[in-house]
């Protein structure tokens, strides 16, 4: 992977700085707080034409108008800032209106009353003629004080990761693809995962929900072994098309030792159900794991972005989704004993990249949307058992101190 990689395309690049203003250049989220993010008195540094006059650049936009709604609790905002035909596409379903998007986020407030969404870091593309594309990675933290959708609240503490992707025009985000963490926030409040995931499997088949499984994999055909080269169309630069291809190596061609070319010694991973570990060894122990429990899995990208960063290097964004057959053991524990059934994953991950190595990434799906799948598999053919309810201890996030004594 080249710092500095020539475009693909005879076309002209996507401006990332996006700056029309002398003065100023497009908002980056990692080293300031947040009232830096939302100033009052920032002058407009991008083309932003339809858009909110208070909006100075599309980080601005994304981070803020996401604070106004969520924990300024202004719902209502939905109306202006998304399309009434708005498709938001969720681990555990579609939306496919605004209303719907309002009530989902009406119940999750009810249930999470002090929850507050950081910005962790903000990968865009795009412009205002053609709109904009923003990858966003949020750390959410709070208690579950109020009966609700997770049953009890017994004033548990939580912390998960989630990210949003959203396509954007005009002020209003019209399709978004949304991968959070769940099956953190289960297990921190001591949730057993089984029954509750059975209850979401039931209500989906009797609305007449299906997942059906209809054969191999599109990683290969037939007995030919995967292919060499990536589909690289969705790359904008030479950079993302190189990385494409690594991701191809990985996840497809099952060529795990390139993880130990491209990961730098020292790189940081943070992954689903708040596991964070470092060095290459562990990254490559993570993904190795996650194809055991999904040995027959096609990994096929959705989206790439790329943005410079201030602390060197650049972030990239990709959307993808992970498809295979449960047939064997590994990170995905809560599935238990392989089952041959179909399971997809949507997942989104960020990465930085620093002197052409990946020193840190961030790996979002929920575990729990792969537990559904499962269940109302097994409901279809009459091969579930039901969960008998037990108690779970809470598994609560250590800290620094906290995870050293452990060790020692």
């Amino acid at each position: 992977m080249t710092e500095n990689s020539p475009t693909k395309s005879t076309s002209k690049p996507v401006e990332k700085t996006g700056s029309t203003d002398p003065q100023g250049a497009v908002l980056q989220v990692e080293r300031r707080d947040f009232i830096e993010l939302v100033p009052t008195d920032r002058p407009r540094v991008q083309s932003m034409d339809g858009f909110d006059d208070d909006y100075t650049d599309i980080v601005d936009y994304i981070v803020r108008c996401t604070h106004k709604i969520w924990d300024e609790r202004n719902v209502g905002l939905i109306y202006t800032h998304y399309t009434h035909n708005c498709v938001l596409y969720g681990t555990m379903g579609t939306m496919y209106d605004r209303e719907a998007v309002i009530h989902d986020t009406i119940q999750r407030l009810v249930s999470f009353p002090e929850r507050r969404g950081m910005a962790t870091q903000v990968v865009w593309n795009g412009d205002d003629k053609e709109g904009f594309y923003t990858s966003h990675l949020v750390t959410g933290a709070g208690r579950y004080t109020q009966n609700g959708h997770l049953g009890p609240a017994k004033g548990q503490t939580y912390v998960s990761r989630t990210v949003a992707d959203c396509m954007i025009h005009a002020n209003k985000i019209y399709r978004e693809w949304v991968v959070s963490d769940q099956m953190a926030i289960l297990r921190q409040l001591g949730i057993d995962p089984h029954p509750y995931a059975e209850k979401i499997a039931r209500k989906k088949l009797a609305a007449g929900v299906t997942n059906l499984d209809i054969g191999e994999m599109r990683g290969r055909i037939g007995q030919y072994p995967p292919e060499e080269q990536a589909d690289t169309l969705l790359a904008h630069t030479e950079t993302e098309a190189e990385f494409l291809q690594l991701l191809h190596d990985i996840w497809n061609r099952k060529m795990f030792g390139r993880i130990d070319e491209a990961y730098s010694t020292t790189a940081m991973y943070h992954g689903p159900n708040m596991v964070d570990t470092y060095n290459r060894v562990s990254i490559m122990h993570q993904s190795l794991a996650l194809i055991g429990s999904l040995p027959d899995a096609a990994f096929v990208p959705q989206h790439i972005a790329t943005t410079p960063c201030e602390e060197g290097g650049y972030k990239i964004a990709v959307r993808w989704i992970l498809e295979g057959h449960h047939l064997g053991y590994g990170l995905l524990e809560s599935l238990g004993e392989p089952t041959g059934k179909r399971i997809q994953i949507l997942g989104i991950s960020h990465y930085w990249i620093k002197d052409g190595k990946i020193v840190e990434e961030w790996r979002v799906y929920d575990e729990l949307s792969l537990l559904v799948q499962l269940k109302l598999a097994q409901l279809q053919d009459g091969t579930l058992t039901p969960a008998e309810p037990r108690e779970v201890e809470p598994e609560p996030i250590k800290g620094a101190a906290e995870a050293f004594e452990a060790d020692v």
